[in-house]
């Protein structure tokens, strides 16, 4: 089952168990990158898992048989986040580019191994819902948060993915930073944004930095 627009992206948080079998790991990577995906690997830092596989791809039977061949492997899947790639009812008048590096992200992007994955839906309760405030108004709320995203240009890149009706929340979120530091202060920035501080509601975070699959076996 292939994707008409955009690739399916599917983050696998890992636990390492006992006789995890590394070139089984190594073959699973391999496997996913020849059937079109792509594969970032990330060391986490805390008890939430050992590690992250974020594969990216247009064939979901491709990603699925990925995840498999890394639990034959002897990797614990510990937690899971499914969304496919998007372009923003709010980005209209982009550049075309711009647009496709939404659709398709070349990743990971070079000189930022610090890694950072969240959830995050838009609330709906009667005194804050998103989607009963008119598109004017939200439009200007986001344009508030792109704004403030782009002070932090040169040291992040993110990524945000669609999963309404595919997984518990309706976006994902996946930071690439230079260090810790600024991944802490763009979200810390970000949350001031009034699109953030009345609507937004956040899952876990998972944080780490990229590592090749033999460092972080």
């Amino acid at each position: 089952m292939r994707m008409e627009t955009g690739v399916c992206v599917l983050h696998l948080f890992c636990m390492r168990g006992d006789g995890v079998d590394r070139e089984a790991v190594h073959a699973a990577v391999k496997a996913a990158e020849e059937q079109e995906c792509q594969v970032v690997t990330a060391q986490i830092l805390g008890h939430k898992g050992d590690m992250a596989f974020m594969a990216l791809g247009p064939d979901v039977a491709a990603l699925r048989s990925f995840q498999t061949a890394l639990q034959q492997a002897g990797l614990r899947v510990v937690d899971s986040y499914l969304s496919i790639t998007e372009v923003s009812e709010y980005a209209k008048g982009m550049p075309e580019e711009a647009l496709q590096a939404r659709l398709y992200p070349q990743l990971p992007p070079e000189g930022k191994p610090a890694f950072c994955f969240y959830p995050m839906s838009k609330r709906r309760e009667a005194h804050a819902n998103w989607y009963a405030t008119p598109f004017d108004e939200r439009r200007d709320m986001m344009m508030e948060h792109g704004s403030s995203g782009r002070k932090f240009a040169g040291k992040i890149v993110q990524l945000v993915t669609g999963s309404t009706g595919l997984d518990d929340y309706e976006w994902g979120v996946t930071l690439f930073g230079i260090n810790l530091e600024v991944i802490k202060d763009v979200v810390y920035t970000l949350r001031y944004d009034k699109g953030s501080a009345l609507y937004g509601e956040f899952g876990a975070f998972y944080v780490g930095y990229l590592a090749y699959v033999d460092d972080m076996l």
